[in-house]
């Protein structure tokens, strides 16, 4: 989700709701750490709202002292777990020898996650696919797995799709390989002691709980940022949360304008957070003219939560 969960989706996503562990977009190695240097950057790169917890760094990345080194920065900037992606398959990422192409390197993967265990004392976590290109069977995927868990990983993120990186984009990865959820509900009863979250074409409550059936947990991508009202009932159903406070879309809306008002005091551009918004009112009556409110008005700076409020109108 890189360029999309960034500090203001999430502070936006916790607002629906409480108990879910959201995920910082991926952050690469070498930025972290040649801005090392230049505090401003690297307190830009590891931000987050208090309310944002529970959170997860998750880090882009294949060096395992580099791992070490910023999985240390996640642990001291307050992070609760830190996710190693090996998953995502965009040309920029393999071409930095990171993100799904590492799935051929198992024993590298392990090393990068022993390093970073030897370091902090929160958990590690691995977030990859089932296989890619030419690994087509469960054995295989298995096998990255268990070498993996044996390097001290207990949590696993897992794509139920392969990633082909010869002759997919991004988004085609995304779509064309099929999904194999039965590989991932394989793995958790092949791995009872593990802990197996399952992602992938998952849109909708319903979903979640019958996947709930096979393994310990499901993450949504981009579902919940393009519909994210579909998580307003997560804490009540998944998490069992009886105190559970489920918001309105209009009452999560003026605590967004208090946030906004907050960050344009700060400088921080109108659009940059109103981009966020877009679909909460997905599947309602005026959701598009909400939509098209806010996509004409956000150039307005200064003016925040009078330009979300006046969209707000448009609906009702």
């Amino acid at each position: 989700m890189m360029g999309w969960t960034d500090r203001h989706a999430r502070y936006f996503l916790r607002l629906i709701t409480r108990r879910s562990l959201l995920y910082t977009e991926m952050v690469n190695t070498g930025a972290l750490l040649h801005n090392k240097q230049r505090v401003g950057d690297q307190k830009r790169l590891l931000a987050f709202h208090a309310s944002e917890h529970p959170l997860a760094l998750q880090l882009g990345g294949s060096d395992p002292q580099a791992l070490k080194q910023c999985a240390s920065m996640a642990e001291d900037a307050g992070f609760d777990e830190v996710n190693l992606n090996v998953g995502c398959p965009s040309d920029r990422v393999r071409s930095g020898s990171f993100g799904a192409c590492l799935m051929a390197k198992p024993e590298l993967v392990a090393d990068c996650v022993s390093a970073m265990q030897e370091k902090i004392s929160i958990p590690v976590t691995v977030k990859c696919r089932i296989g890619i290109d030419d690994m087509e069977t469960y054995q295989e995927f298995e096998n990255f797995v268990s070498l993996v868990a044996e390097a001290g990983c207990e949590i696993f993120i897992v794509h139920a799709r392969k990633a082909w990186l010869q002759g997919l984009s991004p988004k085609q990865n995304r779509e064309i390989p099929p999904l194999k959820y039965d590989f991932v509900h394989r793995l958790k009863k092949d791995n009872p002691a593990l802990t197996i979250v399952i992602n992938g074409g998952i849109k909708n409550m319903e979903t979640i709980q019958q996947q709930l059936c096979h393994v310990d947990g499901a993450m949504i991508g981009r579902e919940a940022y393009h519909n994210p009202y579909i998580l307003a009932l997560v804490d009540k159903d998944v998490y069992q949360d009886t105190n559970a406070d489920q918001k309105t879309r209009e009452e999560i809306v003026h605590l967004m304008c208090d946030y906004i008002d907050s960050e344009q005091e700060k400088g921080v551009a109108l659009h940059s957070m109103t981009r966020h918004i877009l679909g909460l009112f997905q599947g309602c009556r005026g959701a598009r003219a909400w939509r098209r409110y806010l996509s004409e008005n956000s150039y307005q700076d200064g003016k925040g939560s009078l330009v979300v409020k006046a969209a707000l109108r448009q609906i009702f």
